[in-house]
């Protein structure tokens, strides 16, 4: 009996090595092409082997490299929210008057593809909100949030009230707060 156990663990350790040297250096292509930095596709690749290392019947697989890159796209997909999730936390927050810093997340450092996909998909949802404000709360917004233009200046500079430009802008930071909540809690759900 222990023949037979040993003759397996030698066909499924040959089959390994075999898949390893046959699908390790494309794999990790397209790995690389879709996360940031060597180490993470690295990372991937060790745990798309860990896993296939582990499978209990390798020889079973009938497609070897369809099942490598769908582990391995699954753990890509994984990783993201993992990252995606935090990074939302991390710069979604309220100032002590009770909105939303924008220009935190629009200006976020865009080193990992994780922030850099976030802060994208931010300005894309932002702007889109943006466009449906009436075009005087859509001013002052911009002006003042990502123009660092005071609310002052923006009252001078239009000729209205400060409290004029306040309200609009109160109403530009409610829509938003709005609009892009459902940003937030559709990441959250990942």
């Amino acid at each position: 009996m222990s023949g037979r156990v040993d003759i397996m663990m030698t066909d499924k350790r040959q089959n390994i090595i075999q898949a390893v040297g046959t699908y390790s250096k494309q794999l990790f292509g397209f790995i690389r092409g879709k996360v940031g930095t060597d180490e993470d596709a690295e990372d991937i690749l060790q745990d798309v082997w860990y896993q296939y290392s582990n499978m209990n019947e390798v020889e079973a697989i009938e497609s070897v490299s369809g099942w490598l890159y769908r582990v391995a796209k699954n753990k890509i997909t994984d990783r993201f929210r993992k990252k995606k999730t935090a990074h939302l936390e991390d710069f979604t927050f309220e100032s002590e008057n009770g909105e939303i810093n924008f220009k935190e997340i629009l200006l976020a450092d865009n080193s990992t593809p994780e922030n850099a996909f976030f802060k994208k998909l931010f300005w894309e949802e932002l702007m889109a909100a943006l466009n449906e404000l009436p075009e005087k709360q859509r001013d002052v917004f911009v002006q003042n949030e990502l123009e660092d233009i005071s609310l002052q200046q923006i009252a001078n500079k239009t000729g209205e009230s400060i409290k004029t430009i306040i309200s609009r802008k109160g109403y530009a930071v409610k829509h938003l707060r709005e609009r892009l909540n459902n940003l937030y809690k559709d990441f959250i759900a990942y």
